[in-house]
């Protein structure tokens, strides 16, 4: 089993910067690929940022060159630095990964940008 738990959300204001950080414990061997997800109410969830154990990185087009997704040396850890936020960011931002064909996720932390 592995747990993931989230922390670094909470209130910015429109153009403002907050970084998400996500520890994986556990059984942590083989980690793969790890990411970052969101949802905003009444929406589905969506992928983020992910990035392999090659640092690898993927994201979507809406916060291409706001967000960067980085991991620890130990690639336990995944962070997601998230600058120039709008309002339209704001979502329950949940960490993501996956080992031996299984996927894991947190809880969720908060994000509200106000305008």
């Amino acid at each position: 089993q592995v747990q993931l738990v989230e922390s670094g959300g909470g209130l910015v204001q429109s153009g403002g910067s907050l970084r998400l950080s996500c520890a994986a414990s556990g059984t942590i061997f083989s980690i793969r690929d790890m990411g970052w997800y969101r949802q905003a109410p009444g929406k589905q969830r969506e992928l983020v940022a992910a990035i392999t154990t090659g640092d690898g990185t993927n994201y979507t087009d809406s916060v291409k060159g706001r967000f960067t997704i980085s991991r620890g040396n130990a690639k336990n850890q995944v962070y997601l630095q998230m600058n120039s936020l709008k309002p339209e960011d704001t979502a329950v931002y949940y960490c993501n990964a996956r080992r031996l064909g299984l996927i894991y996720w947190g809880k969720g932390t908060l994000v509200t940008v106000s305008s």
